[in-house]
């Protein structure tokens, strides 16, 4: 995907709105690397069985056949995970509150401008908690700084709610999403948050020693928003001028403008 000036503007302009909204809530910006071990992922089963068919996996490096495959970053739970688990220590040490702003590739049979495409940009939002209240409430906090920003910065109303077990995030307890409805009668995820309970603390051996010196297991989040949210700023501009062009044939030919849904 190529995002020429003005598509990248606004890509900027949603930038700047949710990272001043993330560090509001007391986020911070960090990076973590685009080529992940393809053990990582398996560390994590329903992750990595969820993630499998889109994956894109590097073999070869400097001419020479790699020991370990490399995973194109397809999300970043497991490399961030395991650095959490290095980084982690004591209840001192929590809660975490890092977000990322990347790229990401998944491997698409199918792709649509925007919408659904090879590689995208996003931001993915990574914290570790103590408990598991702590946990959920940063999720539905996420979900209501998304829902804000898409209502009151984007002017798109959106739908928040819970997905279901089958849509669920490939590894997470639970998972929370904003629709967003579009022109042609079809709802499109704008943004997800995610709580992955233990699964991902477990899976890397993200712990911590808590306040009676006993050793726990954090809860972990994760949550993003990509440059979809760019073809959902166009999107309403797009189909005004569809319908508009549709009038104006119909006015010329006498006949009623239907417009297709493709």
């Amino acid at each position: 995907m190529v995002i020429r000036p003005y598509g990248y503007a606004l890509w900027e302009n949603i930038q700047q709105a949710l990272d001043k909204r993330f560090k509001a809530t007391g986020h911070v910006n960090a990076y973590f690397p685009l080529f992940i071990p393809m053990s990582f992922l398996q560390k994590e089963a329903e992750h990595v069985e969820g993630f499998a068919p889109e994956l894109a996996v590097v073999t070869i490096g400097g001419g020479e056949k790699l020991e370990e495959p490399l995973v194109v970053r397809p999300t970043s739970e497991t490399v961030i995970g395991h650095m959490y688990a290095q980084w982690i220590k004591s209840y001192r040490d929590l809660p975490v509150l890092i977000n990322q702003w990347a790229n990401v590739v998944r491997w698409e049979l199918r792709t649509r401008m925007f919408l659904r495409t090879t590689e995208f940009l996003w931001q993915e939002g990574h914290t570790a908690h103590a408990t598991a209240e702590e946990a959920q409430e940063e999720t539905l906090k996420m979900l209501g700084v998304y829902t804000d920003f898409a209502e009151n910065e984007a002017a798109i109303p959106v739908i928040p709610g819970r997905k279901s077990a089958s849509e669920k995030f490939a590894g997470a307890a639970t998972s929370y999403t904003i629709e967003a409805m579009m022109g042609d009668k079809r709802a499109l995820q704008s943004g997800t948050s995610h709580n992955l309970g233990q699964n991902f603390a477990k899976a890397f051996e993200i712990q911590y020693l808590d306040q009676g010196n006993e050793l726990q297991h954090c809860w972990t989040t994760s949550w993003g928003m990509s440059t979809r949210m760019v073809a959902q700023s166009l999107w309403p501009t797009a189909m005004t001028r569809a319908g508009r062009a549709a009038q104006a044939c119909a006015d010329s030919s006498g006949h009623s403008p239907h417009i297709q849904n493709r």
